[in-house]
């Protein structure tokens, strides 16, 4: 299986990127182009993937809740484009940081379900070094693995923040959520894909879906990637680095690799704390 998966957007959401920034423009500062053919929204709804649980999967591996959230990241898209600053990203929403408390943070709970079966424990495990990661930079993130919900590991568990469920599926290695997403989809999808992605180490997988968790976006939207530009919702906390492991090897990133930087420690400690 190529790495390459990872970075598949759903057809609808490439569209609109291909519509604002196409495959080499290094710098976009407003919207579309007026020369650019742009999907209505029901073109664009229509040609999206709609994942197991009705989400919608944008940007490759990021949750749109539903078609109202979905409209709004639609809009998004087609407005006009904010000025872009230097930094390693975290979403934002209604032009407010996308993050968890500080209460919260510290307190990230999760199962991991019982229907991967004899790959249960290899996925406890890769979450184990994702988790780490982050957690190594600041000492405010704590991520808490709750076995005893394994038996009851999906989105309607109320004992855990969020859950790590198996899915097959070929639009994507991993899917996850950011702090806004609704607990209806507020899990880690996890497909079979993850263990044959080349030199792409499940913990590093996870570590990257987890990234979006805390609430940081992909690194490549920035215009120094000079490619795959998604959007212009981000506050920067960081100066650019092209081998973040919340950057797309594949989008013009410096590393054939997902590996942790020391960009990526600073910028959860801008966010959280240190």
């Amino acid at each position: 299986m190529s790495s390459s998966r990872i970075s598949r957007i759903s057809v609808g959401a490439a569209c609109l990127v291909a519509a604002f920034a196409g495959a080499t423009m290094a710098a976009p500062t407003s919207g579309a182009d007026p020369g650019d053919p742009v999907p209505t929204f029901k073109e664009f709804a229509a040609s999206t993937y709609q994942d197991v649980d009705g989400a919608y999967v944008v940007n490759g591996d990021e949750v749109v809740s539903g078609r109202k959230e979905l409209k709004k990241f639609y809009e998004r898209l087609v407005g006009p484009a904010n000025p872009l600053e230097n930094g390693l990203i975290v979403n934002t929403v209604g032009g407010a940081d996308d993050k968890w408390s500080a209460s919260q943070v510290a307190n990230l709970t999760y199962c991991v379900s019982t229907k991967f079966g004899t790959r249960q424990a290899d996925i406890v495990a890769a979450m184990n070094a994702g988790t780490a990661l982050w957690e190594a930079a600041s000492s405010k993130v704590n991520f808490v693995y709750v076995s005893a919900q394994n038996s009851n590991c999906t989105t309607r568990n109320n004992s855990v923040l969020f859950s790590v469920e198996p899915v097959s599926t070929s639009q994507y290695i991993a899917r996850a959520f950011f702090p806004s997403t609704s607990k209806r989809q507020r899990n880690v999808l996890v497909d079979d894909s993850i263990w044959s992605s080349g030199n792409w180490e499940p913990g590093d997988i996870l570590a990257h879906e987890l990234g979006h968790a805390l609430g940081f976006r992909h690194e490549h939207t920035r215009p120094e990637a000079g490619t795959c530009f998604e959007d212009n919702n981000w506050r920067p906390l960081t100066p650019y680095d092209s081998a973040s492991i919340m950057h797309y090897p594949q989008c013009n990133g410096s590393s054939s690799d997902l590996e942790f930087q020391a960009s990526d420690a600073a910028g959860v400690r801008a966010l959280y704390g240190s």
